[in-house]
């Protein structure tokens, strides 16, 4: 676990803390040996992943680089290299829809 990740994390709001902290569990849980770091201000995982704290949600972003058109209709937005899933509360949270859609990347 990287120490820059961890203190990005802790500096968050109620709800996007909680919401943060869990989505890093489920990646970090589901690839033991993924690395983890800062990039762009946010958390990156392998430069695949990547959690983003917003004003009333987080996002989980992924790199779509290799996805095929269907695939990419999974995730919300419109760039050509990153989409995302949209989080505003641990309810939200779907651990084996999220771990099915990080697979995809994989």
């Amino acid at each position: 676990m990287d120490n820059k990740v961890t203190e990005y994390i802790e500096t968050q709001k109620y709800p996007q803390k909680e919401i943060c902290q869990k989505l890093r569990e489920i990646i970090l849980k589901r690839f033991s040996d993924i690395e983890e770091k800062m990039k762009y201000g946010v958390p990156y995982y392998d430069d695949k992943y990547y959690i983003v704290s917003l004003k009333n949600h987080v996002n989980l972003g992924v790199s779509i680089k290799n996805l095929d058109a269907e695939e990419i209709k999974l995730f919300e937005g419109t760039g050509k290299t990153t989409r995302h899933i949209k989080f505003k509360s641990l309810e939200d949270i779907d651990v084996s829809k999220i771990v099915r859609l990080l697979e995809i990347i994989k």
